[in-house]
């Protein structure tokens, strides 16, 4: 059963002439406004791709300056370094410079306190000598020697020292 149904009784064709008519009269301001939306956005992320192309910028010459600073403090704290190993080496030097002077002047006077030492034995062991030898010239003298022998002595030193004199005199 086919029907000859005419195309102003098809409710699609009002359907789809409605919808070209709305498309037709409010597609121009929808399309514009889509487009006008689409720009905007476009705008907008165009601005947000130079503000971040800017702050990589920023960031790029933040990095230079940090590895730069880096750097210059590595520099500086090598040359601190090799400095500190330098007054090191000095000071080290200068210790075993005054070590080796401490070493010398204690020796020096550990010798003067030894010549000292050995100058007051010899001048202690003469002194006892000196001491000894008197004491035995004055017991052999007590022992050997009387009172006559000793006039006799004195009396014979006495004759020879006009002749001892003379002998001096001539020399």
């Amino acid at each position: 059963m086919h029907h000859d149904v005419s195309l102003w009784a098809d409710p699609r064709f009002w359907v789809g002439l409605a919808f070209f008519l709305f498309f037709a009269i409010f597609g121009r301001k929808m399309f514009g406004s889509a487009l006008a939306a689409l720009d905007n956005r476009s705008l907008g992320i165009k601005r947000e791709l130079e503000e971040a192309g800017r702050l990589r910028q920023e960031a790029e010459a933040m990095l230079a300056q940090a590895t730069a600073r880096r750097q210059a403090a590595l520099a500086d704290a090598q040359s601190m370094l090799d400095n500190a190993r330098a007054e090191a080496r000095r000071m080290a030097e200068a210790a075993r410079a005054e070590a080796a002077s401490s070493a010398t002047r204690r020796e020096r006077m550990a010798l003067d306190r030894i010549a000292a030492a050995e100058k007051a034995a010899v001048t202690e062991v003469r002194t006892a000598a000196a001491e000894l030898a008197g004491r035995a010239a004055e017991r052999v003298l007590s022992e050997n020697f009387s009172a006559e022998a000793d006039a006799t002595l004195i009396d014979r030193a006495i004759q020879g020292l006009p002749a001892a004199l003379a002998s001096r005199r001539a020399a």
